[in-house]
């Protein structure tokens, strides 16, 4: 199984920064790439810039909204039309392809998803922070998307939340490769109960409100805008406290099927993770052992207990 994800082309090694560089993620590049197909894109190499070139960054003109991507050393020579005319192109065919997610390159004046600096014409930083005018075509044009930075995913959280978003995403297009239909959504849906609950109660309980009402739309309005609430609700941080709840709620299903020593075997592993003396995998690899035992058509269909392959290690940080 494999699906597509949009990547800086640099960040998969290849030469094209404008130092005939690159900034190649072992993590991407590796432990990412069995599972995906990239699909590469440099934003300045496209629109003809040469490698080597001379450096870019973001100018404020002053004006509301007025940012500008010029050369570093010669601000005369802009860049800016012909960035946002092809990353606008570019965005709009690639929202035709149903990428998975999207990897940018950090810090970039045209890829970077955040904290990207503006400069004043003096020469000085301004006190906003920009976004790379490539990537803010990606997000505008396709807000469902998951979309991270490469530096972010050497964070242990933030890592485990993208590749999750990734495969639920494909999870979801899988479900409706036959067609969309409402059986379809209420399945996926379903499976993704305790993963809502672990993101954002108040989510979990709009999403199943707006799932409830899925008769009342066209179901292809009603796709597109499940997919855009349900993985935003699955960009918000899944905490300690919201996983408890969630462990909690698991231990719920096996009050009738264990003894006295498993509960409080199970109710000890519970609270270790909520105190973070034991990581989030250890409640669950016993709570699959209490699966096995004692199967459940419901909890198994939960992608929060396999959310993907255990070979990726991503539960092992959390």
């Amino acid at each position: 199984m494999s699906f597509p994800v949009g990547v800086s082309a640099c960040v998969i090694g290849e030469k094209v920064r404008f130092d005939s560089g690159h900034k190649r993620s072992p993590f991407v590049t590796k432990e990412l790439a069995p599972y995906v197909n990239f699909v590469p894109v440099c934003p300045e190499v496209a629109i003809g810039l040469p490698v080597p070139r001379p450096t870019i960054r973001l100018l404020d003109k002053g004006n509301v909204g007025d940012i500008r991507l010029v050369e570093t050393k010669d601000a005369s020579k802009d860049h800016t039309e012909r960035m946002v005319a092809f990353s606008e192109r570019k965005a709009d065919e690639l929202a035709h392809k149903a990428l998975r997610g999207y990897i940018v390159c950090a810090k970039s004046p045209t890829c970077g998803m955040e904290r990207v600096k503006v400069y004043r014409e003096n020469g000085y930083t301004s006190d906003i922070s920009g976004v790379g005018l490539y990537t803010q075509a990606l997000m505008d044009r396709m807000p469902w998307l998951p979309i991270e930075e490469d530096g972010r995913l050497n964070d242990p959280v933030l890592r485990e939340n993208f590749v999750f978003r990734l495969f639920a995403l494909d999870d979801l297009y899988r479900s409706v490769e036959s067609g969309v239909t409402r059986k379809a959504l209420v399945a996926f849906h379903s499976r993704y109960k305790l993963v809502l609950m672990a993101h954002s109660p108040e989510r979990y309980r709009e999403l199943g409100r707006f799932m409830a009402n899925i008769a009342e739309y066209d179901i292809d309005d009603f796709f597109h805008r499940y997919r855009t609430q349900f993985m935003q609700s699955l960009a918000i941080r899944a905490t300690r406290k919201k996983h408890t709840n969630v462990l909690m709620h698991l231990q719920g299903y096996f009050k009738n099927n264990l003894d006295k020593s498993q509960k409080a075997e199970l109710t000890h592993l519970i609270h270790a993770y909520r105190q973070g003396t034991m990581p989030l995998l250890a409640p669950l690899t016993l709570i699959a052992h209490h699966l096995h035992n004692h199967p459940d058509d419901y909890l198994a269909s939960q992608a929060y207990l396999k959310p993907y392959p255990d070979a990726l290690r991503l539960r092992y940080g959390l």
